[in-house]
């Protein structure tokens, strides 16, 4: 059985287990459930009133098959505080995070050299909320 939560700490401890991430203030997770463990979260922070910084993370070799998160997963950076838009940063290294960033409809806005944990390139990625497949859209 799948369910989504709303748990920070929770989201933000499955991503550490992928990726660093440091706890801020104001920041807000979402994760989906599959009996009673997470297999993606969502998280955020940053929010500036016009972006916020989007990390996803999902547990390796899982396949999700429920729209619904990510239409929650967007909808609050989108329709709930009405962002223009949602940003990512992930390390060129890192190809599979690359490809889900692109799978999702991110696209590279920015390159930053030797930025990476390793002394990699760091790729910036944004979304437009107009270019958003997976949310309701009032008219």
């Amino acid at each position: 059985m799948e369910r989504l939560v709303a748990d920070p700490e929770r989201c933000l401890a499955f991503i550490q287990r992928q990726e660093p991430l440091a706890w801020s203030d104001g920041l807000k997770g979402i994760g989906l459930e599959r009996d009673g463990e997470l297999i993606v979260v969502a998280v955020y922070e940053g929010w500036s009133g016009a972006n916020i910084w989007m990390h996803t993370a999902k547990t390796p070799g899982v396949t999700l098959t429920s729209r619904a998160f990510y239409a929650a997963a967007f909808d609050y950076p989108f329709n709930q505080l009405k962002v223009k838009r949602a940003s990512a940063y992930v390390e060129e290294v890192n190809v599979a995070a690359n490809r889900i960033a692109r799978h999702l409809g991110f696209s590279p806005e920015a390159r930053l050299a030797c930025a990476g944990r390793t002394g990699g390139d760091v790729i910036i990625y944004r979304m437009w909320r107009d270019e958003c497949r997976f949310i309701a859209r009032s008219t």
